[in-house]
């Protein structure tokens, strides 16, 4: 992808996420839609809000039995998105029967792997029985997305060394919690800025509220992408 920013459409607004969706599309690469909006309008209401032609990343985290998620990645797939994703932790034979879903479409997306969402930390991992740090367990999760065919994994920013080490160049991380400088964390606990994501190996950013909540969204998205050069072309 030519430019790597896809800005989160998080609000269940619908008049909102289409007037941001149309603001910033020229300045970023694709729109981000997740579980928030699609729950309260659907597939009619992201062919709304997402302009023709502007790349989609369907971020609904599908984690249940096989079966069900290929059902479900089967019918996410009408509205052609460019990346689908799915929770690693439901293991290989979920994300094996997700990709086959996928890979049914005309225009088949990456469909990815969630590790370890970026609002939890060790204590939280500890909490849920989870030992070791963060970045282990988003190691072991993407192994697992890597031997079941994923295209490749939302992680946070301070795996991606590690993940472009342990997981070789061509596999995709496409990375949340992305912060310019200056910007508020907010409920982020593995955060970066998108330079420095980029410098380390990150295929997408995907940035939310340092976009959205701005003035002015479109200028926002213009000083970030103009920020990353010709990374962000």
């Amino acid at each position: 992808m030519s430019n790597p920013i896809f800005c989160a459409l998080d609000t269940n607004d619908l008049d909102r996420a289409r007037k941001l969706g149309i603001a910033v599309s020229d300045h970023v690469g694709g729109l981000k839609v997740g579980k928030e909006f699609f729950t309260a309008h659907g597939p009619d209401g992201v062919r709304q809000i997402v302009p023709s032609g502007v790349p989609l990343f369907l971020d609904l985290k599908f984690h249940d039995i096989p079966n069900t998620v290929a059902g479900a990645v089967r019918a996410a797939c009408v509205l052609h998105p460019a990346m689908i994703n799915v929770h690693a932790s439901g293991g290989t034979a979920m994300m094996e029967s997700a990709l086959a879903a996928a890979q049914e479409s005309d225009s088949p997306p990456w469909v990815l792997g969630v590790t370890v969402l970026t609002s939890l930390d060790a204590r939280d991992l500890e909490s849920i029985g989870i030992t070791g740090s963060p970045q282990d367990h988003v190691l072991r999760l993407a192994a697992l997305a890597q031997h079941a065919g994923l295209a490749g994994v939302v992680c946070s920013a301070r795996e991606i060394s590690a993940l472009r080490v342990a997981c070789g160049p061509d596999f995709k991380l496409v990375v949340p919690g992305i912060r310019p400088e200056g910007s508020a964390v907010g409920d982020q606990k593995r955060t970066m800025t998108p330079a420095e994501a980029l410098e380390r190996g990150a295929d997408v950013l995907v940035i939310g509220r340092p976009i959205t909540a701005a003035n002015d969204p479109a200028a926002a998205a213009q000083a970030i992408r103009l920020s990353l050069g010709s990374r962000a072309a």
